[in-house]
């Protein structure tokens, strides 16, 4: 097997890991409202990603923006966390994917021209996600799925400041500042949420080391290692797999079953990943976890 092979091998499983992860956070939310959840996942992975990729140590030039990147990943984390209280991991997956498709339109904003593939990427998503959150209609849309796009354009905002800090600073060091700005920020935010829940169960232990320990750290270090041997239009493609694992993890654990519109819709979504993401021209990976 040659490295490249294994590179991209390495790739497919870090994107199931990530995609079972929605399955796994809907279940911890059933023993920890989302803010103590996101302290500990996110302070757990700052630390081991600060010892693994930073070497436990970071430039201090990196911190603001860091602090900045962690900003808007802590929108997107709280928005798709909150949001998984009310929907179904799969959805959850989907409509988060989207926000690879608002990646060229904010990029607009910066002067990038537009092509013609991000075009038809944003038009099969907007076409996909009506189909996907409104099967019956605009009045099955539920505050679960409207918070997840919130934090979909949060992700695309983030995603976009990646490209743009990782040209000037070490990503090394800007990837545990970010994470942990995210935990530290939860936490933060703590007292100022009237009504919280923590129970330290089995299956909450369990969720916090998959998606702190599994999920973000050791899928970091493989995903920093395994891009360097493998081209991006072929990363693109594995990580838009992702929400795929996602909806076969609910199925299998959850029993979730989409409809006709909800399966047509999860599916132009997905097209419009991959449309946007190969042809759309090369962007900024997103950060997982």
């Amino acid at each position: 097997m040659s490295i490249r092979t294994k590179a991209e091998a390495l790739l497919v499983v870090v994107t199931a890991i990530w995609g079972c992860t929605f399955v796994v956070v809907k279940g911890a939310l059933a023993d920890a409202s989302p803010l103590p959840f996101l302290a500990m996942r996110f302070i757990l992975a700052g630390l081991l990603l600060l010892a693994v990729l930073g070497r436990g140590r970071v430039d201090r030039e990196t911190l603001l923006p860091g602090f900045i990147l962690g900003l808007f990943l802590f929108g997107g984390y709280l928005a798709q966390t909150w949001g998984l209280l009310y929907t179904t991991p799969s959805k959850s997956a989907f409509l988060t994917g989207f926000s690879v498709i608002l990646v060229p339109v904010i990029m607009t904003f910066y002067g990038l021209k537009t092509s013609s593939a991000n075009l038809l990427g944003g038009v099969l998503g907007l076409l996909g996600i009506y189909l996907l959150v409104a099967p019956s209609g605009m009045a099955t849309v539920n505050k679960g799925d409207i918070l997840t796009l919130v934090g979909a354009v949060s992700f695309a905002a983030h995603i976009v400041l990646v490209g743009h800090y990782t040209r000037k600073f070490s990503f090394l060091h800007l990837v545990p500042v970010q994470i942990l700005v995210v935990g530290l920020l939860s936490l933060i935010a703590l007292p100022f949420v009237p009504a919280r829940t923590l129970h330290l169960t089995a299956r909450l232990v369990v969720a916090i080391l998959v998606t702190a320990v599994l999920a973000t750290g050791v899928a970091f270090s493989i995903q920093n290692w395994a891009q360097q041997y493998t081209p991006a239009a072929h990363t693109a493609l594995i990580f838009a797999l992702e929400p795929v694992f996602a909806a076969l993890s609910s199925w299998l654990v959850m029993g979730e079953h989409f409809g006709g519109r909800a399966l047509l819709g999860s599916g132009l979504i997905l097209a419009g990943m991959m449309i946007s993401e190969i042809w759309g021209g090369r962007l900024p990976s997103p950060v997982e976890g």
